[in-house]
């Protein structure tokens, strides 16, 4: 699946609001996820999201005690897990994917690995969780502030979501 140690980003697609635990629940390690703020509000995913670590975020806010938590957790060499579209079928929906988690992987040096979610969550069907290849842009790390550069680099991760969401396997 992945590295057995380290820190890195997964970037992944966002089909059903079980995604983040279809891929906490897959792993062998700990994912940190990002999840937005609005979550929090109730008392049952608030619990959850404390004792599974979720970090919250101010969607659209540049919101920047985020963005410390999850370089802290990275700095820990832990998984970083999140959704680059920032709402669930973005990509159907014609969104124009995120750049924070492209930020945070130049920031701390973080390798970043694509992943496709396949299926649609319902009862007796089939979910698939496919990794790609840790994606590796530490060569940019003088470009942080070009925001040029950020797109290019989401962008061409997320190509790589799309391609593992389409592949069969």
């Amino acid at each position: 699946m992945f590295q057995k140690n380290g820190k890195f980003i997964i970037f992944a697609n966002h089909v059903h609001a079980l995604d983040s635990v279809a891929l906490v629940l897959t792993s062998k390690r700990k994912i940190v996820m990002i999840a937005k703020e609005e979550l929090f509000k109730n008392p049952i995913l608030n619990w959850l999201g404390k004792v599974f670590d979720v970090i919250p975020i101010k969607r659209g806010s540049g919101d920047i005690d985020a963005m410390k938590k999850a370089l802290k957790a990275l700095k820990k060499d832990e998984i970083l897990g999140i959704f680059p579209e920032g709402t669930r079928n973005g990509m159907k929906k014609g969104v124009k994917f995120h750049n924070g988690g492209t930020l945070l992987a130049l920031k701390s040096g973080s390798p970043i690995i694509p992943v496709g979610i396949q299926g649609s969550f319902k009862p007796f069907t089939k979910v698939k969780i496919n990794y790609g290849k840790p994606m590796d842009f530490s060569e940019y790390k003088d470009k942080i502030s070009d925001k040029e550069v950020l797109t290019k680099i989401t962008n061409d991760v997320m190509n790589e979501v799309i391609r593992l969401t389409n592949e069969k396997i």
